[in-house]
């Protein structure tokens, strides 16, 4: 019997056309960002008043006036540049910069957008580990930590003092008296070392997988003079230690480790009674349908296929990924002995979710 074809409503077929276009317009939109950041395009243009012509943009960041002009034009029928025909002149408006230049008021969002290049460098691979149902490591991911560090420190390190560690009650006291602190996935280290320098009675130390991670933030450690912290490279699927830490943080890490749940036991033990732990990770749901007002949820649920999610299965993981829920921690926190759980959000990091609890 051959199968009745169903009838098509053109009106939904067109509007889902235009979704399509949008969708692809928008992603080179992206590219042209994630340029802009790295040739710190849009910083020139703020040092210039706010714009310039191409060929003075160009010289000021010293690049190819042929290409700086056509990155503007993209921009601009994009919606991120203005355009005065008489004057030549690209501009960009103080509100956008806020938002996408390094050091303005708001919080610069092309950070971001350097995961569409490096998910797009992974492309052969992905196609693979789709088929093999294989992951992929650390290692071979392009720029990965380059790009962390910088959300690090927009997400954490520029609130670490003044509204992320004030939460966890007395912590900041203990600091200054001289604790001992584990961050668990430090990546480059950023807020270790900013700790290890408000608080030099303190005695610190970063574990993470990734050997470029850790040579970064060892070299950076010495060039600050920092004699309290030490970084070394830790699978800590095997982290063994027993009562050795006051504080321990983990900034976005969790979600990424092959076993979160006896990642999180290991951290309990690794505790000293009345310790704290400190861990920020993705605030969205486990459950799907929950997510579809959620900040940025397909940009994160890609990032999740495109690198939480194989990293994990390539140490042998099950590969929760990066939405793997709220509730999820929570009840692994549990699990792993942890009582009186406190769950905090915060206005400037809206997709994270932050915890608090103690041994």
């Amino acid at each position: 019997m051959t199968a009745l074809k169903p009838e098509l409503d053109e009106a939904r077929m067109e509007e889902f056309a235009g979704r399509v276009c949008e969708i692809l317009n928008d992603g080179a939109i992206g590219y042209m960002i994630f340029v802009g950041h790295r040739l710190r395009l849009f910083d020139v243009m703020s040092d210039l008043g706010g714009g310039g012509t191409s060929a003075a943009i160009a010289v000021q960041a010293g690049l190819s006036e042929r290409y700086v002009l056509e990155w503007a034009r993209a921009l601009t029928v994009g919606g991120i540049l203005d355009y005065d025909p008489l004057s030549e002149i690209f501009s960009l408006p103080p509100e956008r910069a806020a938002m996408l230049c390094r050091g303005g008021a708001g919080e610069n969002l092309a950070v971001f957008s350097q995961h569409v290049p490096m998910m797009a460098a992974m492309s052969d691979t992905m196609l693979e580990v789709f088929r093999t149902g294989d992951g992929i490591p650390y290692g071979q991911y392009p720029c990965f930590h380059e790009v962390m560090a910088e959300d690090s420190a927009m997400s954490v390190v520029s609130a670490l003092f003044d509204t992320i560690l004030p939460m966890t009650g007395d912590t900041q006291h203990r600091l200054e008296q001289g604790i001992d602190v584990m961050d668990a996935g430090c990546g480059r280290g950023l807020a270790l070392m900013a700790m290890a320098e408000r608080y030099p009675d303190s005695r610190f130390r970063g574990y993470d997988l990734c050997e470029e991670a850790v040579e970064f933030a060892s070299a950076e450690a010495d060039r600050r003079g920092l004699i309290n912290i030490f970084f070394a490279v830790k699978d800590l699927t095997h982290l063994d230690l027993e009562g050795e830490f006051d504080l321990i943080t983990s900034f976005d890490a969790v979600h990424d480790q092959k076993d979160p749940a006896d990642y999180l036991k290991r951290i309990f033990r690794a505790l000293r009674p009345g310790g704290t732990y400190l861990m920020q990770d993705i605030g969205g749901s486990a459950k799907v349908e929950n997510n579809h007002d959620f900040p940025m949820a397909a940009f994160l649920y890609t990032i999740s296929c495109t690198h939480c999610t194989p990293v994990s299965r390539a140490q042998g993981g099950e590969g929760l990924g990066t939405m793997w829920g709220w509730e999820t921690a929570m009840d692994m926190l549990s699990d792993a002995g942890f009582g009186d759980i406190e769950k905090r959000l915060f206005d400037h990091d809206p997709m994270n979710v932050w915890f608090v609890v103690r041994r």
